[in-house]
C-alpha cells in the first residue's frame, strides 16, 4: 500500500479501533505525550488539540506525526508477518572432528519431536547451533540447513524479528525487573498477539502447570527458579511465539513436567529438537539422532517395540517422581516406597 494511501485510511480510524489492532501503538502515543486520548476521534481530531511547541520537540509537525505513526505500524505489522510457514525442515551432513563425512539428509515436519543423543562432549549442543544460525556450510561441523527445501536467504538468517528459530537454552536468566504479568503482557503486545488479555492468562496458567512449585503473576522474573523460568519460557514459546522451530537443549534438568512440556509444543505444530540424556524422552522422539565425535553417527526411528517398552520406563519414572517429591516434603525414603523391593 503507498504510504499517501495508508496515511489516509489510518487518518479516518478512530484511535481506539487503531490500538486494538496495534496494542504496541499505545506505547507510541505515550512517548509522543498523547497517551490516555479519547479513542473515539481520529488520529488527526487528535492532533488539533495538541501545542505546536510540544511537536516540535520531536522535530515533527502534525502531518509529520501522522506519517510517523504509520511508518511505525508498517513496521510492525511486517514483523508479525514476517515468519513464513514452515513445511520441513532439513539437514544436510557436513563432517564430524575427524573429518570423516556425515552420511545424512534428514528432513523434519511441523508436529515431529527429534531427540538428539550421544555422550557428554559429543556434539549434540553443536548440532542444536547449526540449526539456530541456519548453518550453510559456514561453522565448523560444514552441515547445511534448508528451509521448505531451499537456502533461506539471509534476511531469514539475521534477521532481529521474526526469527524461524527459538532456542531454549540450560540457563534461563532474567534480567528486567518485571513481573510475570508485565513480561507476558510485553510479549503479547510486541508480537501483535489479538486477544491478548486470555492469552496471557493461559500462558501462565500453562507454565505453572508446567513447574514444580507454584507461582504468581505478581512474581518478579528475577525472582523465578531455573526450573520456573523454563516452564515459563516453555509456555511462551508455545502460545506466544511464532517462531516454528524450537530447539531444547537437556529439558530434563529443568525440574519440569517434560512430558507435559513436549505434548505442549508438538500440539501447537511447532519442530521441535531437543539434546537429552533422559531415555523417557529420546524414546517420546518420532526419531532420535546419535550424535559420535561432533558428527551424526545415525538416525534411528523410534519402532513399536521401543514405544511399548516406554510404558515400563514411564512407570519406573513415575515411581522416582514420588520418591524426589517425598524428599523434597521432607519425608523419609523407606524400602515400601519402592515397588517391588528386594535387598540384595
Amino acid at each position: 500500500m503507498k504510504a499517501l494511501d495508508y496515511a489516509a485510511e489510518i487518518s479516518a480510524v478512530p484511535i481506539g479501533d487503531i490500538l486494538r489492532r496495534y496494542p504496541l501503538a499505545v506505547d507510541y502515543l505515550a512517548n509522543m505525550r498523547l497517551g490516555g486520548v479519547d479513542e473515539t476521534k481520529t488520529l488527526p481530531e487528535i492532533l488539533e488539540d495538541v501545542d505546536e511547541d510540544m511537536l516540535e520537540e520531536f522535530g515533527l509537525d502534525r502531518e509529520e506525526v501522522i506519517f510517523h505513526f504509520c511508518a511505525f505500524l508498517e513496521a510492525f505489522s511486517q514483523v508479525k508477518g514476517s515468519v513464513e510457514a514452515i513445511s520441513s525442515i532439513t539437514i544436510l551432513g557436513g563432517r564430524d572432528k575427524a573429518g570423516r563425512p556425515e552420511m545424512v539428509e534428514l528432513t523434519i515436519t511441523p508436529g515431529e519431536v527429534v531427540s538428539i543423543v550421544g555422550p557428554t562432549g559429543s556434539g549434540k549442543s553443536r548440532l542444536l547451533e547449526d540449526i539456530e544460525c541456519l548453518a550453510q556450510r559456514d561453522t565448523p561441523t560444514a552441515r547445511q540447513i534448508l528451509i521448505n527445501g531451499s537456502v533461506p536467504d539471509l534476511n531469514k538468517r539475521f534477521s532481529a524479528g521474526g526469527k524461524l528459530v527459538a532456542q531454549l537454552s540450560q540457563n534461563m536468566n532474567f534480567v528486567m525487573d518485571l513481573t510475570v504479568q508485565e513480561f507476558l503482557e510485553m510479549h503479547a503486545k510486541s508480537r501483535m498477539i489479538s486477544g491478548s488479555a486470555a492469552v496471557v492468562e493461559k500462558c501462565f496458567a500453562v507454565a505453572n502447570s508446567l513447574a514444580g512449585e507454584k507461582f504468581t503473576l505478581d512474581t518478579k522474573v528475577t525472582q523465578l527458579s531455573g526450573g520456573q523460568s523454563r516452564s515459563l519460557m516453555i509456555a511462551d514459546t508455545a502460545l506466544l511465539s511464532s517462531s516454528p522451530i524450537i530447539l531444547i537443549d537437556e529439558l530434563e534438568n529443568a525440574g519440569i513436567d517434560r512430558r507435559e512440556a513436549v505434548k505442549l509444543l508438538v500440539g501447537n505444530e511447532k519442530i521441535v529438537l531437543m539434546s537429552t540424556h533422559d531415555p523417557l524422552l529420546a524414546l517420546r522422539a518420532d526419531k532420535r539422532i546419535v550424535i559420535r565425535n561432533g558428527g551424526i553417527a545415525k538416525v534411528i526411528e523410534t519402532t513399536a517395540e521401543e514405544e511399548q517398552t516406554l510404558h515400563k520406563i514411564e512407570a519406573i519414572d513415575s515411581v522416582l517422581l514420588d520418591i524426589r517429591n517425598q524428599l523434597r516434603g521432607g519425608g523419609i525414603v523407606t524400602k515400601e516406597s519402592i515397588p517391588e523391593f528386594q535387598e540384595r
